[in-house]
């Protein structure tokens, strides 16, 4: 019998949490008007997808996980290639990177990797 969960406890504690910054940051990416532009709705989908799939412990999950925490990243990039190195030290910069990056590293931690690449199917 196939289970469907939206949260996994016999996961890692990186994926778990990993798991919680997907649907928390696509709740407060609808909330705050996301869905409304193709971009957005696309984002709030792909973050609740990625959730689901890794706490069900699907291999497509994961990597769909990684590519939206690697896009959450590329505004970040682009900000620093206009405005130069200095806007890295600015607090509302630092800020708004927190949860991309610490999405970022939660699901390309070794013990994240390892977790998926041998339960994941």
């Amino acid at each position: 019998m196939e289970t469907r969960r939206w949260t996994n406890p016999t996961q890692p504690q990186t994926l778990q949490i990993a798991v919680f910054l997907l649907y928390i940051n696509a709740v407060f990416t609808a909330l705050l008007g996301g869905i409304m532009s193709p971009i957005g709705l696309v984002l709030v989908i792909g973050q609740a997808g990625a959730g689901f799939g890794i706490a069900n412990e699907k291999r497509w999950g994961y990597w769909l996980g990684v590519a939206i925490a690697t896009i959450g990243l590329i505004p970040f990039l682009i900000s620093i290639a206009n405005n130069g190195v200095g806007s890295v030290f600015e607090l509302s910069f630092l800020m708004s990177l927190i949860m991309p990056l610490a999405l970022f590293g939660l699901l390309l931690h070794h013990q994240s990797r390892e977790y998926q690449r041998i339960w994941f199917s």
